[in-house]
């Protein structure tokens, strides 16, 4: 039970960034960031992955996976919401600072010494190395609005 509360924490930190990402493209895509977009998308797919495995996961445990992103969804989206008014710089350090919650969950979960070794095995060959990429990614375009 526990190991099932452990993954659903973390795919609801998923979905949270699923509903986040596809707020910023709308977004991005109504501003005409074409670079930022196109950018973006292949992350979005990959927080979709996420969301597909960890759902695996917890069916395969015999648990019932989340279906929204619950209270820390609503907080992203006043976030989001918020940078959408102030512009692409801060909608792109929204999501960085997300991604940067995602890392830290990730490292969290791993430091459960009752995780199972399969779960284990995808948060440090998938999920977490996917964040950090991430992270990258938002890094070189929020210095690229900067400049």
């Amino acid at each position: 039970m526990h190991n099932i509360e452990t993954i659903d924490k973390l795919l609801k930190d998923e979905l949270a960034a699923t509903e986040t990402y596809k707020q910023a493209l709308n977004k991005l895509k109504e501003d005409a960031c074409a670079v930022e977009s196109e950018s973006l998308m292949p992350v979005y797919e990959e927080h979709k992955d996420a969301v597909s495995s960890l759902q695996a996961l917890i069916n395969r445990l015999g648990g019932t996976p989340a279906e929204d992103s619950g209270t820390w969804g609503a907080w992203a989206e006043i976030v989001m919401g918020g940078a959408n008014i102030l512009g692409k710089k801060a909608t792109l350090k929204a999501l960085q600072e997300g991604e940067k919650s995602g890392v830290k969950n990730y490292e969290e979960a791993l430091q459960d010494t009752e995780l199972p070794s399969d779960v284990r095995a995808l948060i440090e060959t998938k999920l977490l190395p996917a964040q950090q990429a991430h992270i990258r990614t938002l890094e070189r375009l929020v210095d690229a609005a900067a400049a």
